[in-house]
């Protein structure tokens, strides 16, 4: 079992470089500028593929972006084709990654948090 963990795992890391360079080099649409591929899932059967993505748009504009991609999916899951060395390129399924956005929050708390108040009133 471990062994097909890996390989899904390795499959992963190449189909997210490999995505990442298809995005910003071949892919015209204007939505899916500045799309950043964070992290890609494989099942354990290599059938299916869920692509994280974030972008630096506001949530309406992530909506779009995402039914860009998946439009696009298609076309970049044959262009994989040429680059992976697998019988069955997966299926990719974009999905919206909300972990940055929630990193940034909790830094900002955090920050507002520690900082100080003010003059301590010392004269």
């Amino acid at each position: 079992m471990a062994r097909e963990y890996s390989r899904a795992s390795r499959l992963g890391d190449q189909i997210q470089r490999d995505l990442a360079e298809l995005i910003r080099l071949e892919v015209k649409d204007p939505r899916v500028s500045l799309v950043t591929v964070t992290a890609v899932e494989v099942s354990a059967d290599l059938t299916h593929a869920r692509v994280f993505v974030t972008t630096l748009a506001d949530a309406i504009g992530a909506d779009e972006t995402l039914q860009a991609l998946q439009h696009a999916a298609g076309f970049l899951r044959s262009r994989l084709s040429h680059s992976l060395k697998v019988r069955q390129v997966p299926e990719l399924h974009f999905v919206y990654d909300e972990s940055v956005e929630r990193g940034l929050r909790l830094s900002k708390l955090i920050d507002e948090a520690t900082k100080p108040e003010g003059p301590t009133g010392r004269g």
